[in-house]
């Protein structure tokens, strides 16, 4: 009854607001998500020594959740679930890709974009990818023909993208299936195993470097870093590290400005601030904490882009922005940058323990900011629980496009949540970090394990049996386990991952 009510209102207000065209009834939706983005990072949520004014601009003029979570703590599988609406533990495959990985989601599988194209959405994703392109196996793309299946054959009318991540090959962009600006006569290849070419490499020729490598890094040199895997040809293709949040907010732009007829939606899916962390010229300096803050900057700046995009078309009030990010913080991830030096006083997970790669909060607890004038109350706060997980279902009901049964399995709708109107949000949440743990309310289920924490050089905890169970309302930094003196809720949470585990968690 409490979503019934809360549709008519919407629907009703909609009309009131905006008029009864198509385009006017349906807003236009950016989702505009982050990479390795701290709860701590941004200015509205606590930042010192970076300065974030486009995101506590949204933060001012939305709603600001406290208790918002990606499904896991790396990118893969968050960006899987964000899209799909079934967490990524359901499939094989869905760990952190490879740079050559086949596509993860197949054709014909239903999505938060191919339910919006249904609802008679234009649909395009901007930025970093890392869901895999092609088919067969890993390795077997063809970087050199038409690189199918990808974005274009999952609901995605329109695609620019960064394949993988930046500190994987092939280093290049690919748009609308094909690698841009590449030379048929100096064809891609990539390994991820045995090397190939005679490039130089980050382990070989380390005098070559501009950005030193600290662990993993030290494979094939691209201007002057280098990556995970191997790569040879595609000279005149291969990006500028320094380049890259220009050209992606360029092509976001570009995307808003051809879409005013009909409601769009645009998936801007930034690198910032994955490694390697080289942000343009201009930005450098702009923060207290070196390539990492200077980064955050940058972030903040594409976000801006979008935005004033949204303004000088007229399409700002009819557009709800959602700004989030794929997992929790991390420092040395890779590089020498500075980001352990520099870090100040700066948190970048907040309050909350752990971050990227971790099951404690700090690993899936990330900024997330709402933004639709004149719906979104202004400069609101939500500490509801809330998943990106329910993006898909709960932005379909706001479209008016029913999921097809057994489709986005864990995807609920929240959309009363989404908008601020339910304050308490989801029942029961899952966290993937390797392994699976459960929140539940106040309550953090962690089951017996090691517990990777720490933002790099990691330290792991080791949790016995029975698990750890924190109450977040009076301990958010997870610090006393209080399992041994609630057996019964121990008991009752153990069950119920297991059953999330067994079967699709939608009602």
């Amino acid at each position: 009854m409490r979503k019934f009510i809360a549709t008519v209102l919407l629907a009703g207000t909609a009309v009131g607001l905006f008029g009864t065209t198509e385009a006017a009834e349906k807003p236009n939706i950016v989702l505009v998500y982050a990479d390795d983005l701290g709860f701590g990072d941004p200015g509205c949520y606590g930042a010192t020594g970076v300065a974030t004014p486009n995101i506590d601009k949204l933060a001012k003029e939305g709603l600001r959740f406290t208790d918002a979570h990606c499904s896991a703590a790396t990118c893969t599988p968050s960006r899987f679930a964000l899209l799909t609406g079934s967490y990524a533990f359901r499939q094989e495959g869905t760990g952190i890709a490879r740079g050559d990985a086949a596509a993860i989601i197949k054709p014909g599988t239903v999505t938060l974009p191919s339910l919006l194209q249904n609802a008679g959405y234009r649909t395009g994703v901007v930025g970093k990818w890392h869901l895999g392109l092609g088919n067969g196996k890993a390795g077997d793309i063809d970087w050199n023909a038409e690189i199918k299946p990808g974005p274009n054959q999952i609901g995605f009318d329109y695609h620019f993208l960064i394949p993988a991540t930046g500190d994987r090959v092939p280093c290049v962009y690919v748009e609308q299936g094909h690698i841009v600006d590449l030379d048929p006569a100096d064809p891609v290849k990539t390994s991820y195993g045995a090397p190939i070419g005679d490039g130089p490499t980050g382990k070989d020729d380390p005098e070559l470097l501009k950005m030193k490598w600290s662990h993993g890094h030290n494979q094939t040199i691209v201007n002057g870093i280098s990556r995970i895997g191997f790569m040879t040809g595609g000279e005149k293709a291969r990006w500028i590290d320094e380049d890259m949040a220009d050209v992606i907010s360029h092509k976001a732009r570009k995307f808003i400005d051809e879409s005013k007829d009909k409601p769009f939606f645009l998936y801007f899916s930034l690198h910032d601030i994955h490694v390697p962390r080289v942000p343009h010229s201009r930005f450098v300096g702009r923060s207290a904490m070196g390539p990492r803050g200077d980064a955050i900057v940058q972030l903040d700046w594409c976000l801006g882009q979008v935005l004033e995009s949204l303004d000088a078309n007229g399409m700002a009030n009819n557009s709800l922005v959602i700004f989030t990010s794929d997992n929790g913080p991390v420092l040395d991830d890779g590089y020498y940058d500075d980001a352990n030096e520099k870090l100040g006083s700066h948190s970048p997970a907040g309050p909350y323990r752990g971050g990227k790669y971790s099951l404690f909060e700090g690993g899936t607890r990330v900024p997330m900011l709402v933004r639709w004038p004149g719906r979104v109350g202004a400069g609101k706060q939500s500490d509801a629980l809330f998943g990106q997980v329910d993006l898909a279902a709960s932005i379909a009901k706001l479209v008016g496009v029913d999921v097809p049964a057994g489709a986005a399995p864990d995807s609920r709708d929240e959309l009363d949540t989404l908008l601020g109107e339910d304050m308490i949000g989801r029942p029961h949440l899952v966290h993937e970090a390797g392994g699976l743990a459960l929140r539940a309310g106040h309550l953090k289920f962690i089951p017996a394990g090691k517990v990777r924490e720490n933002l790099g050089p990691w330290k792991t905890a080791s949790i016995v049996k029975p698990g750890a169970l924190f109450d977040l309302s009076s301990d958010p930094a997870e610090q006393r386990n209080v399992a041994a003196d609630f057996p019964e809720r121990m008991e009752e949470m153990a069950a119920l991952l297991g059953k999330v585990r067994q079967s699709p968690d939608r009602p």
